[in-house]
């Protein structure tokens, strides 16, 4: 299968002498959501963007950025994450043979993405202080020339997060009336934006956010001050969407029914959009995409805290049938 810069390789900012840093991102399922469907009123997709090779989106623009930072000669490029941004720099700085360094908020951070990105070799270091004072102190480094920054700001990571857009409207042609997605740091509402603009496509966009940002659950969106407000701002009303700001309980109510009616396995910051969709008027029988941007496994914890215990039975198949009604 060809890489996502092979494949839009004339709509991304590369050139012939660009190393194309690839793990097969990208291409990811766009599955019908019957259940939830019925319940909205709505034919409903799900792009399901936990299949990329770490389990979130973040790999459709970290191709983009670490291909570019490699042509650049960088040997050192810097994050600050609250997990999967870690989890996908590490994975392409090992894959080209450079060093990631990843600036972590103190205890924001769930126990696997943290194993993914040590996994991966990336030298981590915890930072005392927020999501947002982690990225002010990137920034200085990335200033400085020593390293190179692949936080959203880094415009080439955008460039590669529209490649989503284009998926969809490939696979779904204009008939697209709304897309909704979780908004953490704005960027990737930036992006779909952009991508859809380039294909000609203008669905209304509805974004997720969680109430309390600093103490949310759903950590991938656990940021403060969203680095793209004002981009998101712009892209949503252009297209007469809106954010949505959901209390804990709804994201994980939505994360539930993902799992337990569709059996999408997302991890709870990737269940916003769906959470949003439920606030906002839907024509009937208009199409709709949710974005689910991360795997399950993202945020073990979590889903190990809220789901039911097993229960312990005898090996004995009355025992068992008893147990299974």
């Amino acid at each position: 299968m060809a890489s996502l810069i092979e494949r839009y390789r004339d709509r991304l900012p590369v050139t012939v002498d660009t190393p194309v840093v690839s793990l097969g991102e990208g291409s990811t399922p766009l599955l019908p959501a019957p259940r939830i469907s019925r319940r909205l009123g709505v034919d409903l997709y799900l792009k399901w963007e936990g299949a990329n090779p770490t389990g979130s989106f973040k790999d459709r623009g970290m191709t983009v950025a670490i291909s570019k930072a490699l042509e650049r000669r960088a040997g050192t490029v810097v994050c600050a994450s609250t997990g999967n941004t870690a989890a996908s720099a590490a994975a392409y700085a090992a894959r080209a043979g450079i060093v990631a360094v990843v600036l972590q908020p103190e205890g924001a951070v769930s126990s696997g993405k943290l194993a993914q990105a040590r996994a991966l070799g990336a030298r981590i270091l915890e930072v005392r202080g927020s999501f947002d004072e982690a990225l002010s102190a990137a920034r200085v480094l990335a200033d400085r020339g020593t390293h190179v920054l692949v936080n959203s700001l880094n415009p080439d990571r955008l460039e590669g997060q529209k490649t989503a857009a284009f998926e969809i409207v490939e696979e779904l042609g204009s008939t697209l009336d709304v897309l909704a997605l979780p908004y953490g740091g704005g960027g990737n509402v930036t992006a779909y934006a952009h991508g859809f603009a380039e294909s000609g496509a203008q669905p209304r966009l509805v974004a997720g956010e969680a109430a309390e940002r600093g103490t949310t659950v759903a950590s991938a969106i656990r940021i403060g001050t969203p680095a793209h407000a004002a981009t998101a701002a712009e892209a949503l009303a252009s297209s007469g969407g809106t954010a949505v700001r959901l209390a804990d309980e709804a994201i994980l109510d939505a994360w539930r029914e993902l799992a337990r009616e569709e059996g999408v396995f997302c991890e709870p910051s990737s269940a916003a959009g769906l959470a949003a969709l439920g606030t906002v008027e839907l024509e009937r029988g208009s199409v709709v995409v949710c974005v689910v941007t991360g795997h399950g496994l993202k945020d073990p914890d979590t889903a190990a805290r809220l789901s039911p215990e097993p229960v312990a039975v005898d090996p004995e198949p009355d025992a068992i049938a008893e147990a299974s009604r």
